[in-house]
């Protein structure tokens, strides 16, 4: 997914700030210029996407730059795109393999079992709570 960022020029005593419309309350700001803007920017989409996921909202999808850049807020305002791993929005399940020595899966195990869940399950909340 590619996310249109509205950049506000910065200089020597102000950062850069950065906005992203698609996505209400999402921005951040950078004091080296448009590429570390870019940068931020990215990262956090990204944290946005996954607290939004998290709480069971839907993610809203890109509008096209040309329609933004025609509101009145951003007039002076330098645009790029970020791009975002899809695999960021993607509920599907996915079997992969681990490698981890016994004692320390028995240890997961015996914790997944306590806490109610399975060890895929235990796994997914410890990552997600993190």
């Amino acid at each position: 997914m590619k996310y249109p960022i509205a950049i506000e020029p910065g200089n020597a005593k102000t950062a850069w700030g950065v906005v992203v419309p698609d996505l209400p309350g999402c921005f951040s700001a950078a004091d080296s210029g448009v590429d570390e803007a870019i940068d931020n920017a990215k990262e956090s989409i990204e944290l946005w996407i996954e607290m939004a996921i998290d709480a069971g909202q839907d993610v809203p999808k890109p509008s096209q730059i040309s329609e933004l850049q025609k509101k009145k807020e951003f007039k002076g305002w330098i645009w790029a795109i970020v791009e975002i791993n899809p695999a960021l929005l993607s509920d599907e399940i996915e079997r992969v393999n681990i490698t981890l020595p016994k004692r320390v899966l028995a240890r997961l195990d015996a914790k997944a079992k306590v806490a109610g869940e399975n060890r895929s399950a235990f796994i997914a909340h410890l990552a997600i709570s993190a």
